[in-house]
């Protein structure tokens, strides 16, 4: 009977301890060494040799794996010069695609505009096909030499580059800042001192320098009737006796006009000084009666393009998290 026992513990060693008694053999066996690696305990652990500790013993006896050591993590001064790459690159996207600032550097739009404040120009929606909007203020590039005989500042290098990148206003003195008053299709016309009028309806313009009249008496150009082609918005300063806008350029090859190609954006609020902060907002006398009456069809569409593009934007999301809600529900 002892045999079998000693030979069913061991699976080898039967012969060797065939006759001896069987307490003699079984302390043998006990007190055999494990086959793990490193010191035996009794959970089935072994002692890890350099510090005393214990840890899961492997598979079929093989050391543990060791874990891997933690990333050293990148000092501050490393990652600075990546953070600034970043931030440069959004404010490029920024500038190029969604605002920009500019700096007024003339009185032509006084009082709305003065010397020195800062706007920021909304660049977004002409991507989606937009136009401008009658009574809109927007920047634009000097069509024609407009700005012939305007002293230009000399900006230095620091400034030309952050001007570049969207962290300062527009250096470029090749860009100008008026309001528009008339869009493809509209008739616009100044007789005398005004009052200015649109499709024969005469504007209330309360936005216009206190002490100027919405129409110049000159034969430079202040007395006009002219209609808006396709592609073009014809706009004036609202400082109206110190502003060289479209009455005064007629005799270029746009005819006074500004093709929409050349609109870098509407102006939506003066940003700097915080005391001129202030929205630009499409003044009331351009929403009144009749006054679209003249605006073709397809202009007018496209006026709402931004708007019709966020709807359509939005209702697939709404679509979506209705079916989402209705699965959660059913679950």
């Amino acid at each position: 009977m002892g045999d079998v026992a000693v030979g069913a513990r061991s699976g080898h060693d039967g012969e060797e301890n065939r006759g001896r008694p069987e307490e003699t053999a079984g302390q043998a066996a006990d007190a055999a060494p494990d086959s793990g690696y490193g010191s035996g305990t009794e959970d089935g652990r072994v002692t890890n040799g350099r510090d005393g500790g214990t840890q899961d013993e492997g598979v079929g006896g093989t050391p543990p794996a060791t874990p891997p050591a933690d990333k050293k993590q990148r000092s501050f001064w490393k990652e600075l010069p990546i953070l600034i790459g970043i931030a440069l690159v959004l404010a490029l996207l920024i500038k190029t695609f969604l605002v920009q600032a500019f700096s007024i550097p003339s009185s032509s739009m006084e009082n709305t505009l003065r010397i020195g404040d800062r706007v920021l120009v909304d660049k977004l929606t002409p991507w989606f096909g937009s136009e401008p909007e009658r009574g809109e203020v927007v920047v634009f590039h000097d069509p024609d030499d407009w700005l012939a005989g305007e002293p230009t500042p000399d900006p230095n290098a620091l400034q030309t580059v952050l001007s570049w990148i969207g962290l300062m206003p527009s250096a470029d003195e090749k860009d100008l800042i008026k309001r528009v008053i008339g869009v493809a299709g509209d008739t616009v016309e100044c007789n005398k001192t005004g009052p200015l009028k649109v499709n024969g309806k005469a504007l209330n313009e309360p936005y216009v320098y206190p002490g100027n009249t919405p129409c110049s008496d000159d034969d430079q150009g202040g007395r006009f009737k002219v209609t808006v082609p396709q592609g073009r918005i014809w706009v004036m300063g609202d400082h109206r006796q110190n502003s060289r806008d479209s009455r005064y350029n007629q005799a270029d090859k746009n005819g006074g006009m500004v093709p929409v190609d050349e609109v870098v954006g509407r102006a939506i609020v003066v940003a700097w000084p915080m005391n001129h902060w202030d929205t630009l907002s499409v003044p009331d006398t351009f929403g009144q009666d009749g006054l679209q009456a003249a605006r073709p069809s397809a202009a007018a569409a496209l006026s709402v393009a931004p708007q019709g593009l966020t709807v359509a934007g939005v209702v697939p999301v709404v679509w979506w998290r209705r079916r989402r809600t209705a699965r959660a529900e059913a679950r």
